[in-house]
């Protein structure tokens, strides 16, 4: 193993720390649909999902090079600076998992690093051309894709189900989106997990251990996969709620279809080396496979929290990493404070979540104010339902004059007719 220093040893951890946190920040994009249908029990879905998270790890590194070769110019770049983006980063994923928002990790990390950079050598840190047409143009497309291909697998679903039946298809769909759930765990690891390797790869040669446009040396591979599946493994409770029960209704077919187009996607982008958020692209097909189903209703205010955090994710990742990078620059002392600052507010945020526990007991139970929202589709068709009558309900009984008086409204008075002159 290489030449390791005592900052170096802390950035590598927490780089570690800030993968096991992506873990469980991003189960939901694999098996939330899979546990919300219930094709999968929860803790066997995410016990599914670790495995594969691992085995992805070791296929590709594309999206590593990304990340240590071109977000940040390598000259300049001390270890402190990848810290201080760890810092930034890791308090982001685990404030949006507090409040079960399904967030992107990627942008978090890469939000912290800019951050981090500028702040310790300028905006001339910053590779604009990479950060454009890599990170900034996917986060765009990757959800709007994702969602279009999943709303017209959806429909595609439901006309091949009404020709062998509801229960049959159900049953088929329920086996196809394990295949699929495993299939987004196995994309997850090939970009997700590569993310951490691109970081600690950075840290390496910052520190001077491994020669610059090196790739990741096979320590670096297995530790972040190992990592990224025990924080799968974990289970981030919340954010599965949210994914799987809170932006929608989903069923088999529509399950089925939002994974198989969010894996297409992820994993096209990762041979291409963008470094693409899983969670965009997964939340953009659960949308999508929503909309897809007649009837089917996406939930527009827990939509907007989602897009409002994923805008935010950037730059405020940036500014606390850049904060931090600032107090480092005391030395010694201000890495310390650095560092006990990381640990508080982790605590904090873990002793916070204690209030109200969610786990693989009571995933599935909706939230009433999600419960509440009905969606666009199913207000608009119940203002346009004709009030059912007795015949329609199943019984024999004719209509009255008082059935037709409790859904006629009865006419106003007219007014009265002014008084004659005298």
């Amino acid at each position: 193993m290489e030449h390791i220093t005592l900052l170096l040893g802390i950035v590598i951890i927490t780089a570690l720390v800030f993968d096991f946190t992506n873990g469980f920040h991003d189960t939901a994009n694999a098996m939330a649909t899979t546990i919300s249908t219930g094709a999968l029990k929860p803790k066997t879905a995410v016990a599914m999902s670790a495995v594969l998270n691992l085995v992805g790890a070791f296929m590709s590194v594309e999206v590593a090079k990304t990340i240590s070769k071109g977000l940040v110019n390598e000259e300049g770049i001390q270890p402190e600076v990848i810290f201080a983006a760890l810092v930034g980063a890791i308090l982001w994923n685990l404030v949006t998992w507090l409040v079960g928002l399904p967030s992107s990790s990627s942008h978090a990390l890469m939000g912290g690093l800019i951050g981090a950079a500028v702040a310790s050598a300028g905006l001339g840190a910053v590779n604009g051309d990479t950060l454009v047409t890599k990170v900034l143009i996917p986060a765009i497309a990757a959800p709007l894709v994702a969602g279009v291909a999943a709303m017209l697998a959806t429909k595609v679903t439901y006309k091949f189900g009404d020709k062998v039946g509801e229960k049959t298809s159900a049953k088929g769909y329920r086996a196809g989106q394990i295949a699929s759930a495993g299939l987004v765990s196995l994309a997850h690891g090939t970009n997700d997990a590569q993310k951490t390797m691109g970081i600690i790869t950075l840290a390496l040669i910052a520190g001077g251990a491994i020669a610059p446009d090196a790739n990741p040396p096979v320590w670096v591979i297995l530790s972040a996969g190992l990592a990224i599946a025990l924080g799968t493994y974990l289970g981030g409770w919340r954010i599965i709620r949210t994914m799987g029960k809170g932006l929608t209704d989903l069923q088999p077919q529509q399950g089925f279809a939002a994974q198989t187009s969010a894996a297409t996607v992820i994993l096209a982008s990762s041979n291409l080396g963008f470094s693409l958020s899983t969670t965009h692209s997964c939340s953009g097909a659960v949308m999508g496979a929503g909309l897809g189903r007649k009837g089917g209703v996406v939930r527009w205010s827990t939509a907007t929290r989602m897009f409002i955090a994923w805008g935010l994710t950037l730059p405020a990742a940036a500014l606390v990493s850049a904060g931090a990078e600032l107090v480092m620059r005391t030395g010694d002392i201000g890495v310390a404070a650095v560092v006990v600052f990381l640990v508080a507010a982790c605590l904090a945020i873990w002793f916070i979540s204690r209030r109200q526990v969610i786990d693989h007991h009571n995933v599935n139970d909706v939230q009433s104010a999600d419960a509440a929202e009905p969606g666009v589709v199913t207000t608009a068709i119940a203002a346009v339902t004709v009030p059912p009558t007795a015949a329609a309900a199943g019984t024999t009984a004719a209509v009255t004059d008082e059935d037709l008086k409790a859904t006629i409204p009865a006419a106003t008075a007219a007014p009265a007719a002014p008084a004659a002159a005298v």
